[in-house]
């Protein structure tokens, strides 16, 4: 009987895991099909006749590079600031002591209760005061900064014993070398998983982006992947459109790869009771 539950446990999960990939799998699978074979051999699992004529098509009809260029700088540099700067405050809010700390801190989870689309005008009109509409700069700046980055961090700070840093301070460390020697890189796995999120987060972004972004050089790939849909008159491109999509997926899938053992550790972690 419990040799039973297990199987089915496991055949649960599979089906489940099955549904979840589908539709990534028929995703790709479609991508390298042309036009016509989309709908009449859409229920295929694996198509015959494969081509890479969209994806040339794509990188012919627009600056699809440019697009996806911009999204990596922005997703790679709001992904370190976002991990550093939340690192740092929730350090200092789970072991240094200073005045209002708390009240402080209640504030950032009070940030973290408003829907991110209260902020767009108030930030816009910050980011056109300070002239860095359709610059890098108005991209990035507002995603450095979170309420959920630095509740993790300090969450796990606090969990992390006090005897390593006061062997540290023994040993001559200050205050700068414990928390970039000794925290730091034992918080790796809640590093890895604010990292990823923050990343997903980032390269998905497009109303932020369409909204401080008016050149085409400077629109990431949401955006200028929307504008080359809108820009269709009687005909739905889908193959190019599949084959976008593909592309745009592919820096989020190897992002969580790259990091899915310290965030499946850091799940553990938070799992255990002592």
């Amino acid at each position: 009987m419990k040799r039973f539950r297990v199987a089915l446990g496991y055949l649960t999960l599979i089906l489940i895991a099955i549904s979840m990939l589908y539709p990534f799998f028929a995703m790709l699978n479609l991508s390298f099909a042309d036009d016509n074979a989309i709908f009449t051999e859409a229920g295929k699992l694996i198509h015959t006749n494969l081509t890479l004529q969209n994806y040339k098509n794509v990188f012919v009809e627009l600056p699809l590079s440019r697009y996806f260029l911009n999204s990596l700088i922005v997703a790679v540099i709001s992904t370190i600031g976002q991990v550093l700067f939340a690192a740092m405050a929730g350090y200092a809010f789970a072991r240094l002591k200073f005045p209002l700390r708390n009240g402080l801190f209640l504030i950032i989870l009070i940030t973290m209760l408003i829907p991110p689309q209260v902020n767009i005008i108030p930030l816009f009109f910050l980011m056109r005061e300070m002239h860095l509409i359709d610059t890098y700069q108005a991209l990035i700046l507002p995603s450095l900064f979170g309420g959920l980055g630095v509740f993790l961090m300090r969450q796990y700070f606090l969990g992390l014993p006090r005897d390593l840093e006061e062997s540290a301070k023994i040993d001559g460390c200050n205050l700068f070398s414990t928390f970039f020697k000794i925290a730091l890189p034992l918080a790796l796995p809640t590093v890895a998983t604010l990292a990823i999120f923050t990343f997903v987060t980032t390269w998905n972004s497009f109303m932020w982006p369409l909204i401080v972004t008016n050149s085409e050089g400077m629109r990431t790939l949401p955006v200028g992947l929307a504008i080359y849909k809108g820009s269709f008159r009687e005909i739905t491109l889908w193959g190019e459109l599949l084959a976008c999509s593909v592309i745009c997926t592919i820096p989020v899938i190897g992002v969580f790869l790259l990091g899915k053992k310290y965030f499946i550790s850091d799940i553990l972690q938070g799992g255990v009771k002592e």
